[in-house]
């Protein structure tokens, strides 16, 4: 997996509530969309662990849970340690990519905010080997950019989505370049591309729970 995920070390903490709409609800979101499958005692793979947040969250709301996080950011994986403190009994950490993921199986997993940073062909593997730790019909549950690919419509969500992690005032000249760099950098599909790599990967039953801005989040099923 690319080593590359949104920020570093504590700034990352304060990224995502500025750049991502809905992220206060997102991991309420993503527990209740596990709860349904994944039982009182049971074990979560969560895919792009560093910083920790999602899983303080998760074993906050879930006492019973066990957790794996996987993240190729040895930096980032250190301030998960730290986030996750009151829960180091029911989280192990990995460093790497899905390979370092443990072979499971896994009731339930979670990759957010990780695919836009990933290129299509490695987010084929890395979905192939989600498949095969999940055990058959547990729950992924995903989130990242996602929006219409054609023009005109890619640039204006493209303006959106720089626009809309700016702080007020930011200089014109910087959004542009963040508008020129987030069209370089990253892996946008649309919605419909993600949805048929899902089913491409032998995930079923896929189902849109979010929609905010420029991103979208799924749950889907292993089949």
């Amino acid at each position: 997996m690319k080593n590359t995920f949104a920020g570093h070390g504590r700034g990352y903490l304060e990224g995502p509530p500025r750049q991502v709409p809905g992220f206060a609800s997102l991991h309420r979101m993503v527990e209740m969309l596990l709860a349904e499958r994944v039982p009182e005692d049971g074990r979560a793979l969560i895919l792009g662990a560093g910083g920790g947040m999602e899983l303080k969250a998760l074993a906050d709301a879930q006492p019973g849970w066990t957790f794996d996080g996987v993240d190729p950011s040895a930096n980032m994986l250190e301030l998960a340690a730290e986030t996750v403190r009151p829960h180091t009994d029911r989280v192990r950490l990995h460093h790497g990519g899905i390979e370092a993921a443990p072979r499971g199986p896994f009731d339930g997993a979670t990759c957010l905010l990780v695919f836009h940073f990933i290129e299509i062909t490695e987010r084929a593997r890395i979905l192939a080997g989600l498949r095969q730790r999940l055990r058959p019909g547990a729950p992924l549950v995903l989130m990242h950019i996602s929006f219409p690919q054609a023009e005109p419509e890619r640039s204006q969500w493209i303006a959106r989505h720089a626009a809309y992690g700016a702080p007020p005032g930011t200089d014109p000249a910087h959004l542009a370049a963040a508008r020129e760099a987030i069209g370089m950098r990253l892996t946008i599909l649309s919605p419909d591309e993600e949805e048929a790599m899902l089913a491409e990967a032998g995930f079923e039953r896929t189902s849109l729970f979010f929609a905010g801005l420029s991103f979208r989040g799924w749950v889907c099923y292993r089949g």
